[in-house]
C-alpha cells in the first residue's frame, strides 16, 4: 500500500556506503571504529547527482585520515551491481554523489499507477490518534476571515496527518456557557427592548424589508444607544427582530434574565446551525462537535478545580482562588476561581484538555488558534502539568491575521453587502477551490494577504487555476491519444529526457514530502508542492512530444503523463480542492 521511492534510494545508498566500509575494514584499508551517522541528502542541482551523502567527511576524523581521500575509498570499494545506482562521484571537501540509473525512474511510474489514489500515503502516525481541533468560533455572532483561514489550515491540516497514517479527528469546540454568552443575551435583550419601543414599532411600521430596518436601527446610534460592553453586529438585531416578528411584545415585561434567557435559547441555535452550514460550504465536515456546556453540567469543570486543590497546586487570595503557576514554570500565578465562586475561562478549557487526552484517550490534542493566543498557550501548558499530564501532548498551529487585498488596497467590507466580510460573504466573492488553497498558500505563522482579484483570475497568475489546468490539461491529452489508438496499458517505461527525469523526481518527492509536512503541521507545503509539480510538469509538456514520437516513448510519456495525473489529482484531493478533467 505504502511506496516511498525516495526513502528507499536512500536506505540503499547506507547498506552501500556500509558494505564498502565494512570492505575496507576486513582489507586493512581503515580502522574498526564506531562512525558517527551520516546524512543523505538531495543536492539542488540534479548535475550535482540525485543524492548526496557526507558519510566521508563525518567520518574521517575518527579513522584519523583525509575526508576526501577517504571519500575516494568508498567510490572504490563500493559495488552497485543490483542496486538502483548507476554511478558515485567524489566533489568537494568529500562529498559523495549518487546517480539514479533509468530502472529507478521507471520504477517509480509504474508504481504510481498501481497504487493510484493511495499514492502518497504513509505509515508515520499508524496506530496513533490524535484530535485536531479548529475554528470553535463562538457561536454569538458569524465567522470571520480569520476563522477562516483557520478552517482551511486545521482541516487540510487533518487530512494530511490521515494522509501520513494517523488517526486523525476534526472537532468544534461551542463556547455556549460563560460571559460571551451572558453578553449576547444581554444584546438581544437591549435590541428586543429597542424593538418594542414607541420608536422601534414606528421604524418597523416604515421599512419593508429586514435589511432596510437593520441598517436603520444599527446607523441610528442616537435613537437606539448600545453600552460598550455588548455585542453590536448587525445579526444582534435580526435575531431580535425575527425573534419579535414570531412572537411580538411578549418578553417586554419579563424580568431581564428571563428575556435575556428565552432570546439566547431562541438565537443560540440557530448561529450554531448556521456556523455548521457555512463550514460546510467550505467544504469542512466535522466528526464531533462538543459543547462547553456538558462540561459544566456534567460536574467535569468542579473536577478539575477539586485536582488542582489536592494536589497542592492552588491558594486562596482575596477570596479567590489561584493557580500556583509560578512553581510549574509560569511567569505569575493565575485566578481558576473568581470572589463570586464562577471559574475563569480558563478552568473550562482544562476539562476539555483532560477530556481529549485522557477520557477519549487521543495521543495529541492539536489546537488551532489564532495570532493573539501565546499567553493562553503558555497557561493551558501549565494546567495540563498540574493535572499530571504531559505537556507535550498538547501541540498548537498559530494563524496570523489575514489582510483581504482587491486592487492593491486592504479592505474590510463586502463589495456587495457593505456589510464587514465574514466566511459566509467571502465564499459568495471568492471559489471554495481558491479560498481552500489561498490560505494555505502560506505558513501559518505568517501573515498573509489574500488578492481578492487574483484569486477570481482565470490566467496562470493565478496558483489555483494553474495547477488546475495542468490536471485537465493530462486529461485532454490522454483523452487524444485514446481517440487516436494509443493507450498505455502497463509494463515497463524507460525515460533519458531531462524533462522526463525531472518530473519523476518530483513525483517521487510525494510521499516523503507528506512525512515531513505531517510532522511539522505545514499543509501549506502541500500547496507549494503541487504549484512546484504543475510547473515541471507544463516543461516536460512543453519539451517532449507525446503524439509524435517513437511507439515505446510514447508509451512512456503516457505512462507518466498518467502518474502525474494521479499526483496533481491526490493533492488536490488532500486540500479537497477539486481536480477538473476540462477547463
Amino acid at each position: 500500500m505504502y511506496f516511498n521511492a525516495v526513502n528507499g534510494a536512500k536506505a540503499e545508498i547506507k547498506d552501500i556506503i556500509m558494505n564498502a566500509m565494512s570492505k575496507l575494514v576486513s582489507d586493512g584499508k581503515i580502522a574498526a571504529e564506531p562512525l558517527p551517522a551520516f546524512q543523505v541528502t538531495i543536492p539542488n542541482d540534479s548535475a550535482h547527482g540525485d543524492f548526496s551523502a557526507n558519510a566521508a567527511l563525518v567520518s574521517a576524523k575518527a579513522l584519523k585520515t583525509n575526508p576526501r581521500a577517504l571519500a575516494q575509498q568508498i567510490v572504490d570499494a563500493a559495488v552497485l551491481d543490483g542496486t538502483s545506482f548507476d554511478k558515485i562521484e567524489l566533489a568537494g571537501p568529500g562529498f559523495l554523489n549518487f546517480f539514479l540509473g533509468k530502472k529507478w525512474f521507471g520504477g517509480v511510474v509504474e508504481n504510481v499507477l498501481k497504487l493510484g489514489a493511495d499514492y502518497g500515503k504513509t505509515d508515520l502516525g499508524a496506530g496513533k490518534r490524535v484530535l485536531v481541533e479548529f475554528v470553535s468560533a463562538n457561536p454569538t455572532g458569524p465567522m470571520h476571515i480569520g476563522n477562516a483561514r483557520g478552517g482551511a489550515i486545521g482541516d487540510c491540516l487533518a487530512s494530511l496527518l490521515q494522509t501520513a497514517g494517523y488517526q486523525a479527528d476534526r472537532e468544534f469546540y461551542i463556547n455556549d456557557a460563560g460571559n460571551q454568552v451572558a453578553k449576547f443575551g444581554k444584546s438581544l435583550s437591549l435590541r428586543y427592548m429597542q424593538i418594542c419601543s414607541e420608536a422601534g414599532q414606528r421604524l418597523v411600521s416604515e421599512c419593508g424589508d429586514m435589511e432596510k430596518f437593520t441598517m436603520a436601527v444599527y446607523s441610528d446610534t442616537e435613537t437606539f444607544p448600545m453600552p460598550e460592553d455588548v455585542y453590536l453586529g448587525q445579526d444582534i438585531i435580526e435575531h431580535a427582530k425575527n425573534y419579535y416578528d414570531i412572537n411580538g411584545g411578549v418578553l417586554a415585561d419579563k424580568l431581564e434574565e428571563e428575556r435575556a434567557k428565552a432570546l439566547t435559547d431562541y438565537a443560540l441555535p440557530l448561529n450554531e446551525a448556521r456556523l455548521e452550514t457555512d463550514l460546510l460550504k467550505y467544504r469542512i465536515k466535522y466528526d464531533n462537535w462538543f459543547k462547553e456546556s456538558s462540561l459544566h453540567e456534567s460536574g467535569a469543570v468542579n473536577e478539575v478545580i477539586e485536582h488542582l486543590k489536592a494536589g497542592g497546586h492552588t491558594y486562596e487570595q482575596d477570596g479567590a482562588l489561584w493557580l500556583k503557576a509560578t512553581e510549574l514554570g509560569g511567569e505569575q500565578d493565575f485566578v481558576l476561581l473568581r470572589s463570586n465562586g464562577f471559574p475563569t475561562y480558563i478552568v473550562p478549557d482544562i476539562a476539555y484538555h483532560y477530556n481529549k487526552l485522557i477520557t477519549r484517550g487521543y495521543d495529541k490534542a492539536i489546537d488551532v488558534l489564532g495570532a493573539d493566543h501565546h499567553g493562553y498557550v503558555k497557561r493551558m501548558r501549565i494546567c495540563l502539568k498540574a493535572m499530571g499530564i504531559d505537556e507535550k501532548r498538547l501541540d498548537v498551529v498559530m494563524c496570523q491575521m489575514v489582510n483581504l487585498v482587491r486592487e492593491g488596497e486592504v479592505v474590510k467590507l463586502s463589495k456587495r453587502s457593505g456589510k464587514a466580510i465574514t466566511l459566509s460573504t467571502l465564499l459568495d466573492e471568492v471559489p471554495i477551490d481558491e479560498a481552500r488553497f489561498f490560505f494555505n498558500l502560506r505558513s501559518a505563522d505568517t501573515h498573509l494577504d489574500f488578492d481578492l482579484d487574483l484569486a477570481v483570475e482565470e490566467s496562470s497568475k493565478n496558483p489555483v487555476f494553474y495547477v488546475q489546468y495542468a490536471h485537465a490539461r493530462i486529461c485532454r491529452v490522454l483523452e487524444k491519444m485514446a481517440d487516436g489508438g494509443a493507450k498505455y496499458a502497463g509494463g515497463s517505461t524507460e525515460f533519458s529526457e531531462e524533462a522526463e527525469l525531472a518530473l519523476i523526481r518530483k513525483i517521487a518527492e510525494l510521499p516523503e514530502l507528506v512525512n515531513e509536512a505531517a510532522s511539522e503541521y505545514s499543509p501549506f507545503k502541500m500547496t507549494k508542492y503541487v504549484y512546484e509539480f504543475a510547473q515541471i510538469f507544463h516543461k516536460f509538456y512543453d519539451s517532449c512530444p507525446i503524439k509524435d514520437a517513437e511507439e515505446s516513448v510514447k508509451l512512456s510519456r503516457m505512462a507518466l503523463c498518467e502518474a502525474s495525473k494521479t499526483v496533481i489529482a491526490n493533492v488536490l484531493a488532500m486540500l479537497k480542492i477539486e481536480a477538473p478533467e476540462k477547463m
